[in-house]
């Protein structure tokens, strides 16, 4: 015989209800509730307010660690502008001898700003002030080591220069860099001899004195003088009086300025 559940066993259990003696004691007792409410109130927004200042005197903490940690910010380096001494050397002249304003360039044949110079502004350059004999230009070089054939190219303009002079060397120069695409390696070093046999020079005797590296300590030379006077890029140029002793106190003048740039100093230098 299956024994029956027990009503209270599958459904709500009914909880007596408490009856109170008097008001007074219900009121009592809800005082007492509400009390107990508040105080619990204050202590969870005590907790609430601890936990909050000890994070944020954590991240402050974090915050000035980093702080400490972090090199302090130096002001970039400026450029300097002073007037360096610097010689012509022994390097090609273009312009009249005696010129009153020496300009003196190194630069790099494979060198893109270099190339933006020689189009933008040497032109105006010898046309307003070299053609009628108010500046010389003085080219010596500078080729960066990561163009790959830059200081092969300066040899091979001063191989050109042995047989036919400074006018030569700045026809040649002028070919360097209208043909060149400026890229490092902008022209091959099979082409050198051939250019300055388009000239009228021995396109042979050209190669075998680029062969011998006859000019490579004057080019070196070129780059110790230009790293003595704080030339380190290219093209970088002095710009000064003319002097007997080929040595000049020169105004430095870095990139491929526009030519409004180089006029103003080349008329300082011209009034004084």
């Amino acid at each position: 015989m299956i024994k029956k559940a027990k009503k209270s066993e599958f459904m709500e259990i009914r909880v007596p209800r408490l009856k109170f003696g008097s008001a007074s004691l219900n009121g009592y007792l809800i005082t007492t509730l509400i009390l107990f409410a508040f105080f619990l109130g204050m202590l969870t927004n005590k907790v609430l307010f601890q936990e909050k200042e000890l994070k944020l005197a954590k991240e402050t903490t974090v915050t000035q660690a980093a702080t400490a940690k972090a090199p302090i910010p130096q002001a970039a380096p400026t450029e300097d502008t002073t007037p360096k001494k610097i010689s012509v050397d022994n390097d090609p002249v273009l312009g009249s001898a005696n010129a009153k304003v020496t300009l003196i360039e190194f630069s790099d044949y494979e060198c893109p700003f270099c190339k933006r110079y020689f189009d933008d502004t040497y032109l105006q350059i010898k046309k307003t002030y070299i053609d009628p004999g108010l500046i010389k230009i003085v080219y010596r070089d500078l080729p960066l080591p990561f163009h790959q054939n830059a200081h092969k190219e300066a040899e091979a303009a001063e191989c050109a220069r042995e047989q036919g002079g400074d006018s030569i060397y700045f026809q040649y120069h002028d070919l360097l860099f209208t043909r060149t695409t400026s890229n490092g390696t902008g022209l091959s070093l099979d082409q050198l001899a051939p250019i300055a046999g388009e000239l009228g020079l021995n396109a042979q005797a050209v190669q075998s004195c680029m062969d011998s590296n006859k000019y490579k300590s004057e080019v070196d030379k070129d780059i110790t003088d230009a790293n003595k006077a704080g030339g380190n890029g290219t093209p970088t140029f002095f710009i000064g009086k003319s002097t007997s002793s080929g040595v000049i106190t020169g105004t430095k003048l870095v990139g491929a300025q526009p030519f409004a740039n180089f006029q103003k100093l080349i008329d300082q230098e011209l009034k004084r």
